[in-house]
Protein backbone atom coordinates (compact mmCIF):
# COMPACT_ATOMS: atom_id res chain seq x y z
CA UNK A 1 0.00 0.00 0.00
CA UNK A 2 1.44 3.39 -0.89
CA UNK A 3 2.63 5.59 1.88
CA UNK A 4 -0.08 8.42 1.31
CA UNK A 5 -2.55 5.72 2.12
CA UNK A 6 -1.15 4.03 5.16
CA UNK A 7 -2.28 4.48 8.82
CA UNK A 8 -0.22 3.25 11.48
CA UNK A 9 -1.66 1.45 14.95
CA UNK A 10 -1.35 5.35 16.84
CA UNK A 11 -2.56 7.26 13.99
CA UNK A 12 -5.37 5.44 12.43
CA UNK A 13 -7.04 7.77 9.52
CA UNK A 14 -10.77 7.08 10.48
CA UNK A 15 -11.82 9.39 7.11
CA UNK A 16 -10.79 10.66 3.99
CA UNK A 17 -13.02 14.09 3.67
CA UNK A 18 -9.81 16.26 4.21
CA UNK A 19 -5.88 16.25 4.62
CA UNK A 20 -5.15 14.38 7.82
CA UNK A 21 -2.72 17.66 8.94
CA UNK A 22 -0.80 19.84 7.40
CA UNK A 23 2.41 16.58 7.23
CA UNK A 24 -0.31 14.29 5.38
CA UNK A 25 2.33 12.21 2.72
CA UNK A 26 -0.67 12.46 0.24
CA UNK A 27 -0.86 16.23 -0.41
CA UNK A 28 0.95 17.29 -3.58
CA UNK A 29 2.86 19.97 -1.28
CA UNK A 30 4.46 17.26 0.93
CA UNK A 31 5.38 15.49 -1.97
CA UNK A 32 9.80 15.40 -2.30
CA UNK A 33 11.13 18.19 -3.85
CA UNK A 34 12.26 16.22 -7.07
CA UNK A 35 8.87 15.34 -7.35
CA UNK A 36 7.32 18.20 -7.55
CA UNK A 37 9.75 19.52 -9.66
CA UNK A 38 9.87 16.82 -12.06
CA UNK A 39 5.84 17.36 -12.10
CA UNK A 40 6.32 21.18 -12.72
CA UNK A 41 8.31 20.61 -15.68
CA UNK A 42 6.25 18.24 -16.97
CA UNK A 43 3.15 19.82 -17.31
CA UNK A 44 5.18 23.35 -17.97
CA UNK A 45 6.61 22.07 -21.11
CA UNK A 46 3.30 19.66 -22.06
CA UNK A 47 1.82 23.42 -21.88
CA UNK A 48 4.97 24.68 -23.86
CA UNK A 49 3.79 22.91 -27.01
CA UNK A 50 0.32 24.14 -27.14
CA UNK A 51 1.65 27.36 -27.65
CA UNK A 52 4.27 25.87 -30.09
CA UNK A 53 1.78 24.26 -32.14
CA UNK A 54 -0.20 27.39 -32.71
CA UNK A 55 2.86 29.77 -34.20
CA UNK A 56 4.90 27.24 -35.70
CA UNK A 57 2.69 26.67 -38.51
CA UNK A 58 2.69 30.94 -39.38
CA UNK A 59 6.50 30.97 -41.39
CA UNK A 60 4.23 27.53 -43.65
CA UNK A 61 1.27 29.83 -44.66
CA UNK A 62 2.41 31.03 -47.81
CA UNK A 63 2.71 27.81 -49.38
CA UNK A 64 -0.47 26.31 -47.88
CA UNK A 65 -1.90 29.02 -49.82
CA UNK A 66 -0.07 28.51 -53.20
CA UNK A 67 -1.03 24.48 -52.44
CA UNK A 68 -4.29 24.97 -51.88
CA UNK A 69 -4.97 28.32 -54.44
CA UNK A 70 -6.44 30.17 -51.44
CA UNK A 71 -5.97 33.86 -50.32
CA UNK A 72 -2.95 34.51 -47.53
CA UNK A 73 -6.14 35.48 -45.15
CA UNK A 74 -7.73 31.89 -45.97
CA UNK A 75 -4.33 30.13 -45.78
CA UNK A 76 -3.70 32.26 -41.81
CA UNK A 77 -7.12 30.88 -40.72
CA UNK A 78 -5.71 27.53 -39.58
CA UNK A 79 -3.36 29.33 -36.57
CA UNK A 80 -6.85 31.32 -36.04
CA UNK A 81 -8.83 28.43 -35.69
CA UNK A 82 -6.33 26.50 -33.33
CA UNK A 83 -6.09 29.20 -30.96
CA UNK A 84 -9.96 29.50 -31.14
CA UNK A 85 -9.94 25.83 -30.28
CA UNK A 86 -7.91 26.44 -27.20
CA UNK A 87 -10.57 28.72 -26.12
CA UNK A 88 -13.26 26.19 -26.46
CA UNK A 89 -10.81 23.14 -24.69
CA UNK A 90 -11.49 23.68 -21.31
CA UNK A 91 -15.17 22.42 -21.86
CA UNK A 92 -13.89 19.59 -22.72
CA UNK A 93 -10.66 19.58 -19.74
CA UNK A 94 -12.79 20.57 -16.72
CA UNK A 95 -15.48 18.18 -16.59
CA UNK A 96 -13.00 15.26 -16.91
CA UNK A 97 -10.50 16.58 -14.70
CA UNK A 98 -13.48 16.83 -12.24
CA UNK A 99 -14.64 13.39 -12.35
CA UNK A 100 -10.97 11.49 -12.79
CA UNK A 101 -8.82 13.64 -11.95
CA UNK A 102 -5.87 16.10 -13.55
CA UNK A 103 -3.61 13.25 -14.56
CA UNK A 104 -6.22 11.06 -16.20
CA UNK A 105 -7.42 14.96 -18.45
CA UNK A 106 -3.40 15.16 -19.94
CA UNK A 107 -3.05 11.22 -20.36
CA UNK A 108 -5.98 11.06 -22.95
CA UNK A 109 -6.69 14.55 -24.52
CA UNK A 110 -2.76 15.16 -25.42
CA UNK A 111 -3.23 11.60 -27.82
CA UNK A 112 -6.24 13.31 -29.35
CA UNK A 113 -3.80 16.54 -29.80
CA UNK A 114 -1.52 14.37 -31.72
CA UNK A 115 -3.81 12.57 -33.51
CA UNK A 116 -5.74 15.71 -34.83
CA UNK A 117 -2.23 17.40 -35.69
CA UNK A 118 -1.71 14.10 -37.85
CA UNK A 119 -4.63 14.70 -40.04
CA UNK A 120 -3.41 18.58 -40.16
CA UNK A 121 -0.12 17.17 -41.99
CA UNK A 122 -2.26 14.77 -43.88
CA UNK A 123 -4.84 17.23 -44.83
CA UNK A 124 -5.56 17.58 -49.04
CA UNK A 125 -7.65 20.86 -48.48
CA UNK A 126 -7.43 23.75 -46.86
CA UNK A 127 -11.20 22.98 -44.72
CA UNK A 128 -9.80 19.66 -43.51
CA UNK A 129 -6.84 21.76 -42.51
CA UNK A 130 -8.61 24.38 -40.70
CA UNK A 131 -11.20 21.29 -38.84
CA UNK A 132 -8.06 19.90 -37.72
CA UNK A 133 -6.37 22.29 -36.40
CA UNK A 134 -9.28 23.11 -34.61
CA UNK A 135 -10.10 20.31 -32.60
CA UNK A 136 -6.05 20.05 -32.27
CA UNK A 137 -6.47 23.27 -29.98
CA UNK A 138 -9.57 22.07 -28.32
CA UNK A 139 -7.47 18.92 -27.10
CA UNK A 140 -4.55 21.01 -26.47
CA UNK A 141 -5.76 22.97 -23.99
CA UNK A 142 -6.69 20.93 -21.05
CA UNK A 143 -2.63 21.05 -20.86
CA UNK A 144 -2.50 24.41 -20.15
CA UNK A 145 -5.61 24.55 -17.85
CA UNK A 146 -4.34 21.66 -16.08
CA UNK A 147 -0.45 22.98 -15.65
CA UNK A 148 -1.77 26.02 -13.92
CA UNK A 149 -3.98 23.91 -11.57
CA UNK A 150 -1.54 21.50 -10.85
CA UNK A 151 0.88 23.86 -9.86
CA UNK A 152 -1.68 25.24 -7.48
CA UNK A 153 -2.00 22.09 -5.79
CA UNK A 154 1.88 21.82 -5.25
CA UNK A 155 2.41 25.30 -4.28
CA UNK A 156 1.78 27.28 -1.59
CA UNK A 157 0.08 31.18 -2.30
CA UNK A 158 3.39 32.30 -0.59
CA UNK A 159 5.87 30.86 -3.50
CA UNK A 160 3.54 30.84 -6.05
CA UNK A 161 4.75 33.20 -8.13
CA UNK A 162 7.96 31.77 -7.95
CA UNK A 163 6.38 28.19 -10.20
CA UNK A 164 4.11 30.18 -12.20
CA UNK A 165 6.75 32.64 -13.51
CA UNK A 166 7.98 29.61 -15.14
CA UNK A 167 4.26 28.11 -16.50
CA UNK A 168 3.69 32.17 -17.85
CA UNK A 169 6.59 32.29 -19.20
CA UNK A 170 7.72 29.01 -20.91
CA UNK A 171 4.40 28.63 -22.93
CA UNK A 172 5.04 32.10 -24.63
CA UNK A 173 8.32 31.33 -25.08
CA UNK A 174 6.32 28.36 -27.36
CA UNK A 175 4.75 31.31 -29.57
CA UNK A 176 8.10 32.79 -30.00
CA UNK A 177 10.38 29.79 -30.58
CA UNK A 178 7.31 28.28 -32.73
CA UNK A 179 7.95 30.42 -36.06
CA UNK A 180 11.62 30.35 -35.91
CA UNK A 181 11.99 26.75 -36.19
CA UNK A 182 8.93 26.57 -38.22
CA UNK A 183 10.51 29.13 -40.64
CA UNK A 184 13.50 26.65 -41.28
CA UNK A 185 10.91 23.58 -41.55
CA UNK A 186 8.86 24.79 -43.77
CA UNK A 187 11.98 25.87 -46.15
CA UNK A 188 13.56 23.07 -45.97
CA UNK A 189 10.63 20.22 -45.50
CA UNK A 190 7.30 22.04 -46.75
CA UNK A 191 4.44 22.76 -44.28
CA UNK A 192 3.61 19.34 -43.31
CA UNK A 193 6.87 19.38 -41.39
CA UNK A 194 5.75 22.01 -39.20
CA UNK A 195 3.04 19.40 -37.61
CA UNK A 196 5.01 16.60 -38.02
CA UNK A 197 8.01 18.63 -35.95
CA UNK A 198 4.86 19.28 -33.20
CA UNK A 199 4.26 15.20 -32.85
CA UNK A 200 8.06 14.67 -32.09
CA UNK A 201 7.91 17.54 -29.59
CA UNK A 202 4.29 16.07 -28.45
CA UNK A 203 5.45 13.36 -27.58
CA UNK A 204 8.84 13.57 -26.30
CA UNK A 205 7.22 16.12 -23.42
CA UNK A 206 4.35 13.30 -23.50
CA UNK A 207 6.47 10.71 -22.05
CA UNK A 208 7.58 12.67 -18.36
CA UNK A 209 3.84 12.82 -17.69
CA UNK A 210 3.29 9.13 -17.49
CA UNK A 211 5.76 9.27 -14.29
CA UNK A 212 4.15 12.49 -12.47
CA UNK A 213 1.41 11.69 -9.28
CA UNK A 214 -2.00 12.64 -9.39
CA UNK A 215 -2.41 16.03 -7.82
CA UNK A 216 -6.38 16.91 -7.27
CA UNK A 217 -6.97 16.63 -3.63
CA UNK A 218 -10.72 15.49 -4.26
CA UNK A 219 -9.62 12.16 -6.83
CA UNK A 220 -6.33 11.36 -4.25
CA UNK A 221 -9.17 11.56 -1.24
CA UNK A 222 -11.29 9.36 -3.06
CA UNK A 223 -8.43 7.03 -3.89
CA UNK A 224 -7.28 6.97 -0.28
CA UNK A 225 -10.84 6.16 1.03
CA UNK A 226 -11.23 3.07 -1.74
CA UNK A 227 -7.96 1.49 -0.41
CA UNK A 228 -8.76 1.95 3.17
CA UNK A 229 -12.73 1.23 2.78
CA UNK A 230 -13.64 4.68 4.75
CA UNK A 231 -15.47 7.02 4.26
CA UNK A 232 -14.37 9.97 1.38
CA UNK A 233 -14.89 13.30 0.48
CA UNK A 234 -18.61 14.51 0.11
CA UNK A 235 -19.74 13.40 -2.97
CA UNK A 236 -22.19 15.55 -4.91
CA UNK A 237 -25.12 13.10 -7.40
CA UNK A 238 -26.04 15.01 -10.11
CA UNK A 239 -28.40 14.41 -12.78
CA UNK A 240 -26.73 14.32 -16.46
CA UNK A 241 -29.12 17.20 -16.73
CA UNK A 242 -27.48 18.92 -13.23
CA UNK A 243 -23.89 17.84 -14.27
CA UNK A 244 -24.31 20.14 -17.62
CA UNK A 245 -25.67 22.85 -15.91
CA UNK A 246 -23.45 23.14 -13.14
CA UNK A 247 -20.06 23.12 -15.88
CA UNK A 248 -21.50 25.17 -17.73
CA UNK A 249 -22.30 27.81 -15.43
CA UNK A 250 -18.88 27.09 -13.94
CA UNK A 251 -16.45 27.29 -17.21
CA UNK A 252 -18.98 29.35 -19.57
CA UNK A 253 -22.14 31.67 -18.05
CA UNK A 254 -20.39 32.45 -14.40
CA UNK A 255 -16.65 33.17 -16.03
CA UNK A 256 -18.83 35.98 -18.82
CA UNK A 257 -20.94 37.52 -16.07
CA UNK A 258 -17.82 38.12 -14.00
CA UNK A 259 -16.02 39.36 -17.33
CA UNK A 260 -18.95 42.11 -17.97
CA UNK A 261 -19.62 42.93 -14.22
CA UNK A 262 -16.00 42.15 -12.00
CA UNK A 263 -13.83 45.65 -12.71
CA UNK A 264 -10.71 43.45 -11.98
CA UNK A 265 -11.59 40.77 -14.16
CA UNK A 266 -13.26 42.82 -16.77
CA UNK A 267 -10.00 44.96 -17.11
CA UNK A 268 -6.96 42.28 -16.34
CA UNK A 269 -8.87 40.11 -18.70
CA UNK A 270 -9.00 42.61 -22.01
CA UNK A 271 -5.45 43.87 -20.73
CA UNK A 272 -3.87 40.20 -20.87
CA UNK A 273 -5.84 39.12 -24.00
CA UNK A 274 -4.46 41.97 -26.03
CA UNK A 275 -0.70 41.53 -24.90
CA UNK A 276 -1.73 37.77 -25.93
CA UNK A 277 -2.88 38.81 -28.99
CA UNK A 278 0.31 41.37 -29.54
CA UNK A 279 2.34 38.07 -29.49
CA UNK A 280 0.37 36.84 -32.58
CA UNK A 281 0.47 39.81 -33.87
CA UNK A 282 4.54 39.45 -34.36
CA UNK A 283 4.19 36.28 -35.43
CA UNK A 284 2.21 36.93 -38.36
CA UNK A 285 3.87 40.61 -39.25
CA UNK A 286 7.11 40.33 -38.21
CA UNK A 287 8.86 38.31 -41.18
CA UNK A 288 6.71 41.04 -43.66
CA UNK A 289 8.29 43.66 -41.47
CA UNK A 290 11.90 42.07 -41.58
CA UNK A 291 11.42 41.31 -45.48
CA UNK A 292 10.14 44.65 -46.82
CA UNK A 293 12.93 47.11 -43.85
CA UNK A 294 16.27 44.73 -44.11
CA UNK A 295 15.46 42.25 -47.06
CA UNK A 296 15.58 39.28 -44.85
CA UNK A 297 14.95 35.59 -46.54
CA UNK A 298 13.11 32.74 -45.11
CA UNK A 299 16.21 31.91 -42.57
CA UNK A 300 16.67 35.50 -41.94
CA UNK A 301 12.88 36.11 -41.21
CA UNK A 302 13.04 33.19 -38.50
CA UNK A 303 15.92 34.04 -36.93
CA UNK A 304 14.36 37.84 -36.39
CA UNK A 305 12.28 36.06 -33.88
CA UNK A 306 15.59 35.48 -31.22
CA UNK A 307 14.74 38.65 -30.04
CA UNK A 308 11.16 37.22 -28.94
CA UNK A 309 12.37 34.34 -27.75
CA UNK A 310 15.14 35.66 -25.29
CA UNK A 311 12.59 37.96 -23.94
CA UNK A 312 9.94 35.72 -23.26
CA UNK A 313 12.73 33.22 -22.00
CA UNK A 314 14.46 35.67 -19.45
CA UNK A 315 11.12 36.79 -18.23
CA UNK A 316 11.11 34.49 -14.95
CA UNK A 317 14.22 35.74 -14.12
CA UNK A 318 13.08 39.69 -13.23
CA UNK A 319 9.74 38.05 -12.18
CA UNK A 320 11.81 35.88 -9.25
CA UNK A 321 14.11 38.44 -8.47
CA UNK A 322 10.94 41.20 -7.60
CA UNK A 323 8.85 38.50 -5.33
CA UNK A 324 12.09 37.91 -3.27
CA UNK A 325 12.98 41.69 -3.16
CA UNK A 326 9.60 42.93 -2.80
CA UNK A 327 7.12 41.18 -1.97
CA UNK A 328 8.33 38.15 0.19
CA UNK A 329 9.71 40.80 2.91
CA UNK A 330 6.18 42.45 2.66
CA UNK A 331 4.69 39.49 3.38
CA UNK A 332 6.70 38.61 6.30
CA UNK A 333 6.30 41.81 7.78
CA UNK A 334 2.37 40.97 7.38
CA UNK A 335 2.38 37.79 9.21
CA UNK A 336 4.61 38.57 11.84
CA UNK A 337 2.07 41.79 12.95
CA UNK A 338 -1.26 40.33 11.42
CA UNK A 339 -3.16 37.02 12.71
CA UNK A 340 -3.95 34.24 10.53
CA UNK A 341 -7.14 34.48 9.59
CA UNK A 342 -6.66 37.99 7.42
CA UNK A 343 -5.20 37.87 4.03
CA UNK A 344 -2.04 39.87 2.46
CA UNK A 345 -4.06 42.12 -0.05
CA UNK A 346 -3.80 40.55 -3.67
CA UNK A 347 -2.32 43.94 -4.90
CA UNK A 348 1.10 43.15 -4.17
CA UNK A 349 1.46 41.03 -7.01
CA UNK A 350 1.37 43.96 -9.25
CA UNK A 351 5.04 45.04 -8.65
CA UNK A 352 6.15 43.40 -11.89
CA UNK A 353 3.19 45.19 -13.78
CA UNK A 354 3.70 48.55 -12.16
CA UNK A 355 7.23 48.49 -13.20
CA UNK A 356 7.02 47.13 -17.05
CA UNK A 357 3.36 48.75 -17.80
CA UNK A 358 5.01 51.84 -19.11
CA UNK A 359 8.09 50.34 -20.19
CA UNK A 360 5.81 48.24 -23.17
CA UNK A 361 4.29 51.01 -25.14
CA UNK A 362 8.17 52.87 -24.83
CA UNK A 363 9.35 49.89 -26.19
CA UNK A 364 6.76 49.29 -29.14
CA UNK A 365 7.29 52.84 -30.05
CA UNK A 366 11.57 52.23 -30.13
CA UNK A 367 10.22 49.22 -32.34
CA UNK A 368 7.94 50.99 -34.64
CA UNK A 369 10.57 54.19 -36.02
CA UNK A 370 14.03 51.96 -35.79
CA UNK A 371 12.37 49.52 -37.93
CA UNK A 372 13.93 50.90 -41.36
CA UNK A 373 17.05 50.12 -43.37
CA UNK A 374 19.54 53.05 -42.20
CA UNK A 375 19.07 51.83 -38.66
CA UNK A 376 20.93 48.36 -38.14
CA UNK A 377 18.22 45.24 -37.75
CA UNK A 378 20.07 44.60 -34.03
CA UNK A 379 17.98 47.14 -32.85
CA UNK A 380 14.53 46.51 -33.73
CA UNK A 381 15.14 42.88 -32.71
CA UNK A 382 16.22 44.14 -29.68
CA UNK A 383 13.20 46.00 -28.70
CA UNK A 384 11.05 43.70 -29.94
CA UNK A 385 12.39 41.49 -27.46
CA UNK A 386 11.75 44.12 -24.44
CA UNK A 387 8.35 44.28 -24.95
CA UNK A 388 8.11 40.74 -25.31
CA UNK A 389 9.43 40.64 -21.67
CA UNK A 390 7.50 43.38 -20.31
CA UNK A 391 4.38 41.66 -21.66
CA UNK A 392 5.29 38.66 -19.87
CA UNK A 393 5.89 40.44 -16.68
CA UNK A 394 2.58 42.40 -17.15
CA UNK A 395 0.56 39.58 -17.96
CA UNK A 396 2.18 37.15 -15.24
CA UNK A 397 1.33 39.28 -12.53
CA UNK A 398 -1.96 40.66 -13.34
CA UNK A 399 -2.86 36.92 -13.30
CA UNK A 400 -1.38 36.29 -9.72
CA UNK A 401 -3.73 39.24 -8.39
CA UNK A 402 -6.45 38.62 -9.98
CA UNK A 403 -6.52 35.04 -8.95
CA UNK A 404 -4.84 36.00 -5.17
CA UNK A 405 -8.41 38.52 -5.39
CA UNK A 406 -10.99 35.63 -5.65
CA UNK A 407 -9.58 33.03 -3.83
CA UNK A 408 -10.00 29.21 -4.45
CA UNK A 409 -13.70 29.77 -4.78
CA UNK A 410 -14.15 32.18 -7.73
CA UNK A 411 -10.33 32.21 -9.07
CA UNK A 412 -11.08 29.21 -11.67
CA UNK A 413 -14.20 31.35 -13.10
CA UNK A 414 -11.90 34.30 -13.14
CA UNK A 415 -8.84 31.93 -14.78
CA UNK A 416 -11.71 30.69 -16.80
CA UNK A 417 -13.11 34.20 -18.47
CA UNK A 418 -8.66 34.72 -18.97
CA UNK A 419 -8.70 31.58 -21.09
CA UNK A 420 -11.77 32.48 -22.88
CA UNK A 421 -10.57 36.26 -23.67
CA UNK A 422 -7.51 35.56 -24.57
CA UNK A 423 -7.54 32.52 -26.66
CA UNK A 424 -10.34 34.23 -28.67
CA UNK A 425 -8.29 37.54 -29.36
CA UNK A 426 -5.23 35.30 -30.23
CA UNK A 427 -7.43 33.99 -32.65
CA UNK A 428 -8.63 37.17 -34.19
CA UNK A 429 -5.13 38.93 -34.13
CA UNK A 430 -3.71 37.32 -37.02
CA UNK A 431 -6.43 37.29 -39.35
CA UNK A 432 -5.61 41.14 -39.91
CA UNK A 433 -2.16 41.52 -38.64
CA UNK A 434 -0.62 41.59 -41.77
CA UNK A 435 -3.04 44.03 -43.69
CA UNK A 436 -2.58 46.37 -40.58
CA UNK A 437 1.08 46.53 -41.23
CA UNK A 438 0.81 46.65 -45.05
CA UNK A 439 -1.66 49.25 -45.23
CA UNK A 440 -0.49 51.29 -42.45
CA UNK A 441 3.49 50.50 -43.20
CA UNK A 442 5.93 49.35 -39.66
CA UNK A 443 6.00 53.16 -37.86
CA UNK A 444 2.24 53.38 -37.38
CA UNK A 445 0.89 49.90 -37.31
CA UNK A 446 2.99 49.50 -34.37
CA UNK A 447 1.93 53.01 -32.75
CA UNK A 448 -1.23 51.89 -33.15
CA UNK A 449 -0.90 48.80 -31.03
CA UNK A 450 1.58 51.29 -28.79
CA UNK A 451 -0.69 53.95 -28.25
CA UNK A 452 -3.21 50.74 -26.74
CA UNK A 453 -1.04 49.64 -24.99
CA UNK A 454 -0.46 53.13 -23.74
CA UNK A 455 -3.83 53.93 -22.66
CA UNK A 456 -4.04 50.35 -20.34
CA UNK A 457 -0.92 51.10 -18.43
CA UNK A 458 -2.88 53.17 -15.59
CA UNK A 459 -4.74 49.70 -15.11
CA UNK A 460 -2.33 47.99 -12.75
CA UNK A 461 -1.69 51.33 -10.84
CA UNK A 462 -5.63 51.92 -10.66
CA UNK A 463 -5.53 48.31 -8.74
CA UNK A 464 -2.78 49.28 -6.71
CA UNK A 465 -4.07 52.51 -5.33
CA UNK A 466 -7.96 51.50 -4.95
CA UNK A 467 -7.63 47.59 -5.69
CA UNK A 468 -8.69 47.02 -1.65
CA UNK A 469 -12.28 49.42 -2.23
CA UNK A 470 -12.64 47.39 -5.35
CA UNK A 471 -12.75 44.07 -4.14
CA UNK A 472 -15.25 45.24 -1.32
CA UNK A 473 -17.40 45.71 -3.96
CA UNK A 474 -17.52 42.59 -5.56
CA UNK A 475 -20.24 40.89 -5.92
CA UNK A 476 -18.51 37.74 -5.78
CA UNK A 477 -16.09 36.62 -2.51
CA UNK A 478 -13.14 38.09 -3.09
CA UNK A 479 -10.28 38.32 -0.54
CA UNK A 480 -11.08 41.66 0.66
Amino acid sequence: MSKEFNADAENPILHARDWTGKDDPGDPRNFSIGRRILSTVAVTLLAFVTTFAASIYSPGSEEVAREFSVSEEVAILPLAFYNLGLAAGPLIGSPVSETSGRKVVLLVTTPCFALFTLGAGFSKGIVSLIVCRFFAGVFAAPAVGNASATLTDYTSGRYRAISFAFYYAIPTFGAALGPLIGGFVSQSKGWRWTQWTTLFFLVAFYIPILFTKESYKKTILQRRAKALGIEGPPHIHRTAFETIRYFGTTLLLRPLHMLVTEPIVTLVCLYNAFLFGLIYTFVVAAPWVYKTCYGFDVSGQSLSFLGMAIGTGIAPLPLILIDHVLYQPRLRRFRESKSEDERFPAEYRLYPALLASFMLPACLFVFAWTARPNIHWIVPIAFQGLASLASLLIYASANLFMMDAYGPLYGASAAGAAMLSRYTLSSAFPLFALKLYQSLGVGWATSLLAFCTLAMAPIPWLFWKFGADIRQKSKYETSA
